[in-house]
Protein backbone atom coordinates (compact mmCIF):
# COMPACT_ATOMS: atom_id res chain seq x y z
CA UNK A 1 0.00 0.00 0.00
CA UNK A 2 1.39 3.43 -0.96
CA UNK A 3 1.78 6.23 1.56
CA UNK A 4 -0.99 8.20 -0.17
CA UNK A 5 -3.60 5.46 0.32
CA UNK A 6 -2.94 4.69 3.98
CA UNK A 7 -4.99 6.23 6.84
CA UNK A 8 -3.77 9.73 7.53
CA UNK A 9 -0.72 9.81 9.76
CA UNK A 10 2.13 12.28 10.14
CA UNK A 11 5.24 10.11 10.10
CA UNK A 12 7.53 13.12 10.59
CA UNK A 13 6.50 13.39 14.27
CA UNK A 14 7.46 10.81 16.88
CA UNK A 15 4.73 8.38 17.93
CA UNK A 16 4.68 9.52 21.57
CA UNK A 17 2.72 12.56 20.34
CA UNK A 18 -1.01 11.66 20.01
CA UNK A 19 -2.05 11.41 16.35
CA UNK A 20 -5.00 13.78 16.82
CA UNK A 21 -2.72 16.52 18.11
CA UNK A 22 -0.10 16.31 15.35
CA UNK A 23 -2.04 18.22 12.63
CA UNK A 24 -2.96 20.99 15.07
CA UNK A 25 0.71 21.49 15.93
CA UNK A 26 1.38 22.18 12.26
CA UNK A 27 -1.64 24.50 12.01
CA UNK A 28 -0.20 26.53 14.91
CA UNK A 29 3.16 26.56 13.12
CA UNK A 30 1.46 27.90 9.97
CA UNK A 31 -0.14 30.72 11.96
CA UNK A 32 3.25 31.64 13.44
CA UNK A 33 4.86 31.65 9.99
CA UNK A 34 2.07 33.79 8.60
CA UNK A 35 2.46 36.28 11.45
CA UNK A 36 6.20 36.56 10.80
CA UNK A 37 7.79 38.62 8.05
CA UNK A 38 10.12 41.51 7.37
CA UNK A 39 8.19 44.63 8.40
CA UNK A 40 4.62 45.05 9.57
CA UNK A 41 2.69 47.52 7.46
CA UNK A 42 0.26 48.16 10.31
CA UNK A 43 3.17 49.83 12.13
CA UNK A 44 4.16 52.13 9.25
CA UNK A 45 3.47 55.33 11.20
CA UNK A 46 5.46 54.18 14.23
CA UNK A 47 8.40 52.97 12.13
CA UNK A 48 8.64 56.14 10.05
CA UNK A 49 8.71 58.22 13.22
CA UNK A 50 11.26 56.17 15.15
CA UNK A 51 13.58 55.37 12.22
CA UNK A 52 13.34 58.73 10.47
CA UNK A 53 12.31 57.11 7.19
CA UNK A 54 9.63 57.94 4.65
CA UNK A 55 6.40 55.99 4.53
CA UNK A 56 7.36 54.84 1.02
CA UNK A 57 10.55 53.26 2.43
CA UNK A 58 8.61 51.07 4.85
CA UNK A 59 6.05 50.19 2.18
CA UNK A 60 8.86 49.20 -0.18
CA UNK A 61 10.16 46.75 2.42
CA UNK A 62 6.65 45.38 2.97
CA UNK A 63 6.08 44.80 -0.73
CA UNK A 64 9.55 43.21 -1.04
CA UNK A 65 8.41 40.61 1.48
CA UNK A 66 5.39 39.84 -0.70
CA UNK A 67 7.57 39.49 -3.81
CA UNK A 68 9.81 37.00 -2.00
CA UNK A 69 6.69 35.13 -0.93
CA UNK A 70 5.35 35.04 -4.50
CA UNK A 71 8.56 33.63 -5.96
CA UNK A 72 8.50 30.70 -3.54
CA UNK A 73 5.59 29.05 -5.35
CA UNK A 74 7.52 28.31 -8.52
CA UNK A 75 10.12 26.25 -6.62
CA UNK A 76 7.93 24.99 -3.76
CA UNK A 77 7.76 21.34 -4.83
CA UNK A 78 11.48 21.23 -5.53
CA UNK A 79 12.09 22.40 -1.96
CA UNK A 80 9.66 19.81 -0.61
CA UNK A 81 11.44 16.95 -2.37
CA UNK A 82 14.91 18.23 -1.44
CA UNK A 83 14.48 18.56 2.34
CA UNK A 84 12.62 16.78 5.11
CA UNK A 85 9.98 18.75 6.97
CA UNK A 86 12.23 18.90 10.05
CA UNK A 87 15.08 20.42 8.04
CA UNK A 88 12.67 22.85 6.36
CA UNK A 89 11.19 24.02 9.66
CA UNK A 90 14.56 24.50 11.33
CA UNK A 91 16.02 26.41 8.37
CA UNK A 92 13.01 28.65 7.80
CA UNK A 93 12.41 29.44 11.48
CA UNK A 94 16.12 30.16 11.99
CA UNK A 95 16.25 32.43 8.94
CA UNK A 96 13.14 34.34 10.05
CA UNK A 97 14.58 34.85 13.54
CA UNK A 98 17.69 36.37 11.98
CA UNK A 99 15.60 38.57 9.65
CA UNK A 100 13.51 39.91 12.54
CA UNK A 101 16.63 40.72 14.54
CA UNK A 102 18.12 42.65 11.62
CA UNK A 103 14.88 44.64 11.12
CA UNK A 104 14.90 45.68 14.78
CA UNK A 105 18.46 47.02 14.72
CA UNK A 106 18.77 48.66 11.29
CA UNK A 107 17.50 51.86 9.75
CA UNK A 108 19.05 51.27 6.32
CA UNK A 109 16.40 51.12 3.59
CA UNK A 110 18.34 48.74 1.27
CA UNK A 111 18.93 46.34 4.18
CA UNK A 112 15.26 46.53 5.23
CA UNK A 113 14.13 45.79 1.68
CA UNK A 114 16.60 42.94 1.16
CA UNK A 115 15.90 41.31 4.52
CA UNK A 116 12.14 41.60 4.00
CA UNK A 117 12.46 39.91 0.59
CA UNK A 118 14.37 37.02 2.16
CA UNK A 119 11.89 36.83 5.04
CA UNK A 120 8.98 36.56 2.58
CA UNK A 121 10.67 33.61 0.85
CA UNK A 122 11.35 31.68 4.07
CA UNK A 123 7.93 32.56 5.47
CA UNK A 124 6.21 30.93 2.50
CA UNK A 125 8.59 27.96 2.46
CA UNK A 126 7.80 27.19 6.11
CA UNK A 127 4.07 27.63 5.49
CA UNK A 128 4.18 25.32 2.47
CA UNK A 129 6.15 22.65 4.35
CA UNK A 130 3.48 22.55 7.08
CA UNK A 131 0.45 22.76 4.81
CA UNK A 132 1.50 20.00 2.40
CA UNK A 133 2.08 17.68 5.37
CA UNK A 134 -1.53 18.03 6.54
CA UNK A 135 -3.19 18.26 3.13
CA UNK A 136 -4.85 14.81 3.37
CA UNK A 137 -6.11 15.74 6.83
CA UNK A 138 -7.82 18.82 5.40
CA UNK A 139 -9.20 17.13 2.27
CA UNK A 140 -8.78 13.33 2.03
CA UNK A 141 -10.07 13.50 -1.56
CA UNK A 142 -7.46 16.14 -2.52
CA UNK A 143 -10.24 18.48 -3.64
CA UNK A 144 -8.53 21.70 -4.72
CA UNK A 145 -11.58 23.86 -3.97
CA UNK A 146 -11.66 22.64 -0.36
CA UNK A 147 -7.89 23.04 -0.11
CA UNK A 148 -7.89 26.64 -1.29
CA UNK A 149 -10.74 27.58 1.06
CA UNK A 150 -8.50 26.45 3.92
CA UNK A 151 -5.46 28.25 2.46
CA UNK A 152 -7.21 31.59 2.01
CA UNK A 153 -8.99 31.44 5.34
CA UNK A 154 -5.62 30.91 6.98
CA UNK A 155 -3.74 33.51 4.93
CA UNK A 156 -6.32 36.32 5.03
CA UNK A 157 -7.16 35.59 8.65
CA UNK A 158 -3.48 35.74 9.57
CA UNK A 159 -3.09 39.08 7.78
CA UNK A 160 -5.84 40.58 9.90
CA UNK A 161 -4.53 38.98 13.10
CA UNK A 162 -1.06 40.33 12.31
CA UNK A 163 -2.47 43.84 11.87
CA UNK A 164 -4.44 43.60 15.11
CA UNK A 165 -1.46 42.28 17.08
CA UNK A 166 0.85 44.95 15.62
CA UNK A 167 -1.56 47.80 16.41
CA UNK A 168 -2.08 46.64 20.00
CA UNK A 169 1.66 46.07 20.52
CA UNK A 170 2.61 49.48 19.09
CA UNK A 171 -0.10 51.14 21.20
CA UNK A 172 0.97 49.50 24.46
CA UNK A 173 4.73 49.70 23.88
CA UNK A 174 6.75 50.13 20.66
CA UNK A 175 6.68 48.46 17.24
CA UNK A 176 9.92 46.56 18.01
CA UNK A 177 8.10 44.45 20.60
CA UNK A 178 6.04 42.81 17.84
CA UNK A 179 9.27 41.47 16.36
CA UNK A 180 10.42 40.22 19.76
CA UNK A 181 7.12 38.37 20.21
CA UNK A 182 7.53 36.74 16.79
CA UNK A 183 11.14 35.82 17.58
CA UNK A 184 9.93 34.10 20.77
CA UNK A 185 7.25 32.20 18.83
CA UNK A 186 9.78 31.14 16.17
CA UNK A 187 12.17 29.94 18.90
CA UNK A 188 9.29 27.85 20.20
CA UNK A 189 8.90 26.40 16.67
CA UNK A 190 12.61 25.50 16.66
CA UNK A 191 12.46 23.85 20.10
CA UNK A 192 9.27 21.91 19.37
CA UNK A 193 10.61 20.81 15.98
CA UNK A 194 13.88 19.67 17.52
CA UNK A 195 12.02 17.79 20.26
CA UNK A 196 9.18 15.96 18.50
CA UNK A 197 10.09 15.84 14.78
CA UNK A 198 12.31 13.22 13.18
CA UNK A 199 14.09 13.26 9.84
CA UNK A 200 11.57 11.02 8.09
CA UNK A 201 12.21 10.55 4.37
CA UNK A 202 9.04 9.35 2.64
CA UNK A 203 10.61 9.64 -0.82
CA UNK A 204 14.17 9.75 -2.07
CA UNK A 205 15.44 13.32 -2.10
CA UNK A 206 15.74 15.23 -5.36
CA UNK A 207 18.58 17.77 -5.71
CA UNK A 208 17.87 21.41 -6.51
CA UNK A 209 19.74 21.48 -9.81
CA UNK A 210 17.83 22.22 -13.00
CA UNK A 211 16.10 25.31 -11.54
CA UNK A 212 16.33 28.53 -13.54
CA UNK A 213 17.86 30.65 -10.76
CA UNK A 214 18.88 33.33 -13.28
CA UNK A 215 15.23 33.67 -14.29
CA UNK A 216 14.28 33.73 -10.61
CA UNK A 217 16.58 36.72 -10.01
CA UNK A 218 15.38 38.45 -13.19
CA UNK A 219 11.71 38.08 -12.27
CA UNK A 220 12.46 39.40 -8.78
CA UNK A 221 14.22 42.38 -10.39
CA UNK A 222 11.31 42.99 -12.76
CA UNK A 223 8.61 43.03 -10.09
CA UNK A 224 10.71 45.00 -7.60
CA UNK A 225 11.51 47.64 -10.26
CA UNK A 226 7.83 48.13 -11.10
CA UNK A 227 6.97 48.28 -7.40
CA UNK A 228 9.64 50.96 -6.93
CA UNK A 229 8.08 53.05 -9.73
CA UNK A 230 4.54 52.73 -8.37
CA UNK A 231 5.56 53.21 -4.74
CA UNK A 232 7.84 56.23 -5.15
CA UNK A 233 6.21 57.74 -8.25
CA UNK A 234 4.08 60.30 -6.42
CA UNK A 235 6.92 61.23 -4.08
CA UNK A 236 9.43 61.86 -6.87
CA UNK A 237 6.85 63.50 -9.18
CA UNK A 238 6.82 60.56 -11.58
CA UNK A 239 8.81 60.91 -14.80
CA UNK A 240 10.30 64.26 -13.87
CA UNK A 241 12.61 62.20 -11.67
CA UNK A 242 15.68 60.30 -12.87
CA UNK A 243 15.00 57.65 -10.21
CA UNK A 244 11.58 56.81 -11.64
CA UNK A 245 12.84 56.75 -15.22
CA UNK A 246 15.72 54.47 -14.21
CA UNK A 247 13.38 52.17 -12.26
CA UNK A 248 11.00 51.89 -15.21
CA UNK A 249 13.89 51.22 -17.61
CA UNK A 250 15.24 48.49 -15.32
CA UNK A 251 11.79 46.87 -15.05
CA UNK A 252 11.18 46.92 -18.81
CA UNK A 253 14.68 45.63 -19.67
CA UNK A 254 14.52 42.78 -17.14
CA UNK A 255 11.01 41.87 -18.35
CA UNK A 256 12.23 41.73 -21.97
CA UNK A 257 15.21 39.60 -20.88
CA UNK A 258 12.84 37.24 -19.04
CA UNK A 259 10.60 36.75 -22.06
CA UNK A 260 13.58 36.47 -24.43
CA UNK A 261 15.28 33.81 -22.30
CA UNK A 262 12.01 31.89 -21.96
CA UNK A 263 11.86 31.58 -25.76
CA UNK A 264 14.96 29.38 -26.04
CA UNK A 265 16.13 27.87 -22.72
CA UNK A 266 14.89 24.38 -21.88
CA UNK A 267 13.12 25.01 -18.55
CA UNK A 268 12.57 28.72 -17.87
CA UNK A 269 11.22 29.75 -14.51
CA UNK A 270 7.96 30.86 -16.18
CA UNK A 271 7.33 29.46 -19.64
CA UNK A 272 5.89 31.63 -22.42
CA UNK A 273 2.97 29.24 -22.94
CA UNK A 274 1.88 29.83 -19.34
CA UNK A 275 0.96 33.43 -20.19
CA UNK A 276 -1.22 32.31 -23.12
CA UNK A 277 -3.52 30.11 -21.00
CA UNK A 278 -6.92 31.78 -20.73
CA UNK A 279 -7.40 31.12 -17.01
CA UNK A 280 -4.01 32.70 -16.30
CA UNK A 281 -4.30 35.98 -18.21
CA UNK A 282 -8.02 36.35 -17.48
CA UNK A 283 -7.62 36.00 -13.70
CA UNK A 284 -4.56 38.29 -13.92
CA UNK A 285 -6.64 41.04 -15.55
CA UNK A 286 -9.62 40.46 -13.25
CA UNK A 287 -7.37 40.75 -10.21
CA UNK A 288 -6.23 44.15 -11.45
CA UNK A 289 -9.89 45.15 -11.74
CA UNK A 290 -10.61 43.88 -8.22
CA UNK A 291 -7.59 45.73 -6.83
CA UNK A 292 -8.75 48.96 -8.47
CA UNK A 293 -12.22 48.53 -6.97
CA UNK A 294 -10.72 47.83 -3.54
CA UNK A 295 -8.08 50.56 -3.75
CA UNK A 296 -9.98 52.76 -1.21
CA UNK A 297 -8.95 50.21 1.43
CA UNK A 298 -5.34 51.39 1.23
CA UNK A 299 -6.08 55.12 0.97
CA UNK A 300 -9.58 56.39 1.68
CA UNK A 301 -10.27 54.19 4.71
CA UNK A 302 -7.07 55.38 6.38
CA UNK A 303 -7.74 59.03 5.56
CA UNK A 304 -11.37 58.78 6.65
CA UNK A 305 -10.87 56.89 9.91
CA UNK A 306 -7.74 58.76 11.05
CA UNK A 307 -7.98 62.29 9.60
CA UNK A 308 -11.77 62.74 9.51
CA UNK A 309 -13.12 60.57 12.33
CA UNK A 310 -9.94 60.81 14.44
CA UNK A 311 -9.72 57.13 15.42
CA UNK A 312 -6.73 56.03 17.49
CA UNK A 313 -4.88 52.69 17.24
CA UNK A 314 -7.39 50.81 19.41
CA UNK A 315 -10.33 51.89 17.27
CA UNK A 316 -8.44 50.91 14.12
CA UNK A 317 -7.70 47.50 15.63
CA UNK A 318 -11.41 47.03 16.38
CA UNK A 319 -12.15 47.61 12.68
CA UNK A 320 -9.72 44.80 11.83
CA UNK A 321 -11.81 42.44 13.94
CA UNK A 322 -14.77 43.25 11.69
CA UNK A 323 -12.70 42.49 8.59
CA UNK A 324 -11.56 39.22 10.19
CA UNK A 325 -15.20 38.26 10.78
CA UNK A 326 -15.99 39.05 7.14
CA UNK A 327 -13.09 36.83 6.05
CA UNK A 328 -14.54 33.92 8.02
CA UNK A 329 -18.03 34.53 6.61
CA UNK A 330 -16.73 34.61 3.03
CA UNK A 331 -14.58 31.49 3.48
CA UNK A 332 -17.40 29.50 5.09
CA UNK A 333 -19.80 30.57 2.34
CA UNK A 334 -17.29 29.54 -0.34
CA UNK A 335 -16.77 26.20 1.39
CA UNK A 336 -20.49 25.42 1.59
CA UNK A 337 -21.56 26.44 -1.93
CA UNK A 338 -18.34 26.35 -4.00
CA UNK A 339 -16.26 23.53 -2.53
CA UNK A 340 -19.12 21.25 -1.45
CA UNK A 341 -22.04 22.07 -3.77
CA UNK A 342 -19.79 22.95 -6.73
CA UNK A 343 -21.45 26.19 -7.77
CA UNK A 344 -20.19 27.64 -11.05
CA UNK A 345 -17.15 29.91 -11.27
CA UNK A 346 -19.36 32.54 -12.91
CA UNK A 347 -21.85 32.47 -10.03
CA UNK A 348 -19.14 32.83 -7.41
CA UNK A 349 -17.45 35.66 -9.32
CA UNK A 350 -20.77 37.55 -9.59
CA UNK A 351 -21.44 37.09 -5.86
CA UNK A 352 -17.97 38.37 -5.01
CA UNK A 353 -18.33 41.43 -7.22
CA UNK A 354 -21.83 42.10 -5.86
CA UNK A 355 -20.43 42.19 -2.32
CA UNK A 356 -17.64 44.56 -3.38
CA UNK A 357 -20.16 46.76 -5.22
CA UNK A 358 -22.30 46.76 -2.06
CA UNK A 359 -19.27 47.87 -0.02
CA UNK A 360 -18.55 50.74 -2.44
CA UNK A 361 -22.19 51.88 -2.53
CA UNK A 362 -22.52 51.87 1.26
CA UNK A 363 -19.33 53.90 1.63
CA UNK A 364 -20.53 56.34 -1.04
CA UNK A 365 -23.90 56.93 0.63
CA UNK A 366 -22.91 56.80 4.32
CA UNK A 367 -19.53 58.44 4.90
CA UNK A 368 -19.89 61.72 6.78
CA UNK A 369 -18.05 63.81 9.37
CA UNK A 370 -19.82 62.24 12.36
CA UNK A 371 -20.53 58.69 11.15
CA UNK A 372 -20.98 56.22 14.06
CA UNK A 373 -18.49 53.34 14.01
CA UNK A 374 -21.31 50.77 13.86
CA UNK A 375 -22.19 52.09 10.40
CA UNK A 376 -18.84 50.78 9.12
CA UNK A 377 -19.57 47.21 10.18
CA UNK A 378 -21.65 46.12 7.17
CA UNK A 379 -19.46 47.65 4.43
CA UNK A 380 -16.28 46.19 5.97
CA UNK A 381 -17.95 42.77 6.25
CA UNK A 382 -19.06 42.95 2.62
CA UNK A 383 -15.60 43.99 1.45
CA UNK A 384 -13.77 41.20 3.30
CA UNK A 385 -16.25 38.48 2.34
CA UNK A 386 -16.30 39.57 -1.31
CA UNK A 387 -12.52 39.56 -1.65
CA UNK A 388 -12.11 36.12 -0.06
CA UNK A 389 -14.79 34.62 -2.30
CA UNK A 390 -13.14 36.06 -5.42
CA UNK A 391 -9.64 35.00 -4.31
CA UNK A 392 -10.76 31.41 -3.67
CA UNK A 393 -12.60 31.30 -6.99
CA UNK A 394 -9.70 32.70 -9.03
CA UNK A 395 -6.99 30.47 -7.57
CA UNK A 396 -9.21 27.37 -7.93
CA UNK A 397 -9.70 28.30 -11.59
CA UNK A 398 -5.97 27.64 -12.08
CA UNK A 399 -6.18 24.13 -10.64
CA UNK A 400 -7.45 22.65 -13.90
CA UNK A 401 -4.14 23.50 -15.61
CA UNK A 402 -1.44 20.87 -16.07
CA UNK A 403 0.40 20.44 -12.79
CA UNK A 404 3.76 20.76 -14.54
CA UNK A 405 3.13 24.49 -14.95
CA UNK A 406 0.65 24.95 -12.09
CA UNK A 407 3.31 26.45 -9.75
CA UNK A 408 4.12 28.98 -12.49
CA UNK A 409 0.47 30.03 -12.73
CA UNK A 410 0.28 30.47 -8.94
CA UNK A 411 3.40 32.65 -9.07
CA UNK A 412 1.93 34.84 -11.84
CA UNK A 413 -1.31 35.26 -9.91
CA UNK A 414 0.62 36.04 -6.73
CA UNK A 415 2.51 38.81 -8.54
CA UNK A 416 -0.74 40.69 -9.05
CA UNK A 417 -2.79 39.55 -6.04
CA UNK A 418 -0.08 39.93 -3.38
CA UNK A 419 2.02 42.87 -4.54
CA UNK A 420 1.64 44.66 -7.88
CA UNK A 421 -2.15 44.68 -8.12
CA UNK A 422 -2.88 46.33 -4.77
CA UNK A 423 -0.09 48.86 -5.30
CA UNK A 424 -1.26 49.66 -8.84
CA UNK A 425 -4.82 50.26 -7.62
CA UNK A 426 -3.81 52.43 -4.67
CA UNK A 427 -1.29 54.42 -6.74
CA UNK A 428 -3.88 55.12 -9.45
CA UNK A 429 -6.48 56.17 -6.88
CA UNK A 430 -3.95 58.31 -5.01
CA UNK A 431 -3.06 60.17 -8.20
CA UNK A 432 -6.71 60.73 -9.10
CA UNK A 433 -7.47 61.79 -5.53
CA UNK A 434 -4.75 64.45 -5.58
CA UNK A 435 -6.13 65.89 -8.81
CA UNK A 436 -9.75 65.74 -7.61
CA UNK A 437 -8.96 67.23 -4.18
CA UNK A 438 -7.17 70.23 -5.74
CA UNK A 439 -10.10 70.80 -8.10
CA UNK A 440 -12.69 70.60 -5.31
CA UNK A 441 -10.61 72.79 -3.00
CA UNK A 442 -10.61 75.55 -5.63
CA UNK A 443 -14.33 75.14 -6.34
CA UNK A 444 -15.26 75.25 -2.65
CA UNK A 445 -13.10 78.31 -1.98
CA UNK A 446 -14.43 80.48 -4.84
CA UNK A 447 -16.82 82.42 -2.55
CA UNK A 448 -14.36 82.79 0.32
CA UNK A 449 -13.04 86.28 -0.39
CA UNK A 450 -12.99 89.64 1.43
CA UNK A 451 -16.55 90.42 0.29
CA UNK A 452 -17.89 87.43 2.22
CA UNK A 453 -18.53 88.73 5.78
CA UNK A 454 -18.50 85.23 7.32
CA UNK A 455 -14.83 84.86 6.38
CA UNK A 456 -13.88 87.65 8.82
CA UNK A 457 -15.66 85.82 11.66
CA UNK A 458 -13.47 82.71 11.40
CA UNK A 459 -9.72 82.44 11.84
CA UNK A 460 -7.72 81.69 8.72
CA UNK A 461 -6.26 78.49 10.19
CA UNK A 462 -9.67 77.17 11.21
CA UNK A 463 -11.18 78.18 7.87
CA UNK A 464 -8.43 76.41 5.93
CA UNK A 465 -8.87 73.26 8.04
CA UNK A 466 -12.63 73.13 7.49
CA UNK A 467 -12.21 73.82 3.77
CA UNK A 468 -9.59 71.10 3.44
CA UNK A 469 -11.79 68.52 5.21
CA UNK A 470 -14.73 69.43 2.97
CA UNK A 471 -12.57 69.06 -0.13
CA UNK A 472 -11.30 65.65 1.06
CA UNK A 473 -14.83 64.42 1.80
CA UNK A 474 -16.27 65.61 -1.52
CA UNK A 475 -13.32 64.09 -3.41
CA UNK A 476 -13.69 60.73 -1.68
CA UNK A 477 -17.39 60.62 -2.44
CA UNK A 478 -16.75 61.53 -6.07
CA UNK A 479 -14.19 58.76 -6.57
CA UNK A 480 -16.31 56.25 -4.63
CA UNK A 481 -19.08 57.08 -7.09
CA UNK A 482 -16.88 56.33 -10.11
CA UNK A 483 -15.81 53.03 -8.54
CA UNK A 484 -19.48 52.13 -7.97
CA UNK A 485 -20.15 52.72 -11.67
CA UNK A 486 -17.14 50.59 -12.63
CA UNK A 487 -18.26 47.74 -10.35
CA UNK A 488 -21.81 47.80 -11.76
CA UNK A 489 -20.51 47.78 -15.34
CA UNK A 490 -18.31 44.79 -14.46
CA UNK A 491 -21.31 42.98 -13.01
CA UNK A 492 -23.27 43.58 -16.21
CA UNK A 493 -20.46 42.03 -18.28
CA UNK A 494 -20.35 38.96 -16.02
CA UNK A 495 -24.12 38.53 -16.18
CA UNK A 496 -24.10 38.44 -19.98
CA UNK A 497 -21.06 36.14 -20.16
CA UNK A 498 -22.12 32.49 -20.47
CA UNK A 499 -20.13 29.89 -18.51
CA UNK A 500 -21.02 26.53 -16.97
CA UNK A 501 -17.61 25.56 -15.54
CA UNK A 502 -17.59 24.13 -12.03
CA UNK A 503 -14.69 23.23 -9.67
CA UNK A 504 -13.67 19.59 -10.12
CA UNK A 505 -9.86 19.46 -10.08
CA UNK A 506 -8.03 17.21 -7.62
CA UNK A 507 -4.52 17.69 -6.31
CA UNK A 508 -2.22 14.98 -7.74
CA UNK A 509 -0.35 12.71 -5.37
CA UNK A 510 3.04 13.97 -4.26
CA UNK A 511 4.49 10.71 -5.51
CA UNK A 512 3.24 11.53 -9.01
CA UNK A 513 4.61 15.11 -8.84
CA UNK A 514 8.01 13.80 -7.73
CA UNK A 515 8.02 11.20 -10.50
CA UNK A 516 7.34 13.92 -13.09
CA UNK A 517 10.16 16.13 -11.75
CA UNK A 518 12.56 13.17 -11.61
CA UNK A 519 11.75 12.28 -15.23
CA UNK A 520 12.36 15.87 -16.28
CA UNK A 521 15.75 15.93 -14.53
CA UNK A 522 16.69 12.60 -16.10
CA UNK A 523 15.87 13.87 -19.60
CA UNK A 524 17.91 17.01 -18.94
CA UNK A 525 20.91 14.89 -17.96
CA UNK A 526 20.62 12.80 -21.12
CA UNK A 527 20.37 15.88 -23.35
CA UNK A 528 23.40 17.44 -21.70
Amino acid sequence: MSWDNRPFKIHDIYDFVPEKIKPWILVIFVLIYQLSGGVYLAAVSDMTGSLGLRQEDILMAGYASLVGLSLTFVVMFRLKFAYTIKSSLLMTAGALILCNLIVIFTDSVPILVGVSFIAGFFRMWGTFACNTTIQLWITPKRDMAVWFVYIYLLVQGSIQLSGIATLYTAFLSTWEYMHWVIIALLLMVVLVTQGIFKRFVFMKKLPLYGIDWTGWILWATTIMAFIFVLNYGEHYDWFDSDYIRAGLALGVISLILNLWRASFIRHPLIELRTWTIKNVWLTFLLYILVDILLSPVHLFEHIYTEAILGYDALHLASLNWIVLAGTFVGAIFAYRVFAIRKWRYKTMTIIGFMLIAGYLMMMYFTIDFDLPKKMLVIPLLLRAAGYVIIAITFITALSGISFQIFPQTITIQAFVSASLGALLGSTLLHHLFNITAKKNFMLLSTNLDSVNQRVHQIGQGELFGVLQKQAIMVSMKELYGWLVILSLLSLMVFLFKASSLRPKALHPKFKSIRKSIKHQLKMDRLQN
